[in-house]
């Protein structure tokens, strides 16, 4: 193993940010590139260099997130379904955080593109799908699983979310809402077209989970549209809103795509 993959393995294990009532988990599956052609590269941060990928091509992390609550073991999105030596690798590191998958209580989903959602089932030696977390309860925008699965490839893989259709697991979300009184999620139409973010208050704390419409700590302090939303001046402005917010109100930001700050406060 290289030093480099060594030294992501060991932060991993060792960044686990406990508050009062909450625990909050990054469950890093790497660094990668990614152009217009919408595949993933893995990046090696300590040796491959950003100049020598395709022109356009964008440096992220890949990072789901495990929220311990009072009530619920939570995971906030489901990475790129990757899987390593046989298994799934958000199941692997699910488990060296001491978690087995079949406590994940919750699935909040922001969106169903590719990076986000390809965790959210898999596939056995059949060639079957089935849903990756079996006591979990999936929270979905109905008009994203439904676009999704019309829009298909590249951004979306219609057969991986096919098992989101019809599940007694699967509870279909219209509009913004209140989750068992302490998760709040809303509809921004930022960066997908039904696109939503989270807060999970417990406790007088608020973690706020932005998705793709705030995925870089940098992006909050920055003006900064991007070509590849769906409305690029609105995440813009939704971000300087969130962030004001979260300074007065001491918000802890989850950044999925983020290569060095998965957990911030906004300062």
């Amino acid at each position: 193993m290289k030093m480099g993959c060594y030294y992501r393995w060991v932060v991993f294990l060792q960044l686990i940010i406990f508050f009062n009532y909450m625990q909050i988990i990054p469950l890093s599956e790497g660094a990668f590139t990614v152009d217009k052609t919408k595949v993933f590269l893995p990046f090696d941060v300590e040796d491959d260099q950003l100049q020598s990928r395709s022109s356009g091509s964008l440096l992220v992390e890949i990072q789901p997130f495990v929220i311990k609550t009072e009530k619920d073991i939570l995971l906030l999105d489901a990475g790129l379904g990757f899987y390593k030596n046989g298994e799934l690798q958000l199941h692997q590191n699910l488990r060296a955080a001491g978690i087995q998958p079949e406590q994940i209580t919750k699935v909040l989903m922001s969106h169903l593109h590719k990076d986000h959602a390809g965790g959210v089932s898999k596939k056995d030696n059949l060639g079957h799908y089935y849903l990756s977390f079996p006591n979990a309860v999936y929270y979905i925008q109905e008009q994203e699983l439904a676009f999704a699965l019309e829009t298909g490839f590249p951004s979306y893989m219609p057969e991986e979310l096919s098992m989101l259709q019809n599940s007694s697991q699967v509870v279909l979300l219209n509009g913004n809402g209140i989750i068992d009184k302490y998760i709040d999620y809303e509809v921004t139409a930022g960066h997908s077209r039904y696109h939503q973010v989270f807060w999970i208050k417990e406790g007088g704390e608020i973690v706020f989970f932005g998705g793709d419409d705030a995925p870089q700590l940098q992006q909050m302090k920055s003006r900064f549209v991007a070509k590849y939303d769906y409305d690029g001046k609105k995440c813009m402005q939704l971000r300087q809103q969130w962030w004001e917010e979260g300074k007065g109100e001491n918000w802890t930001f989850l950044f999925y795509h983020d290569i060095k700050t998965p957990v911030s406060k906004a300062v």
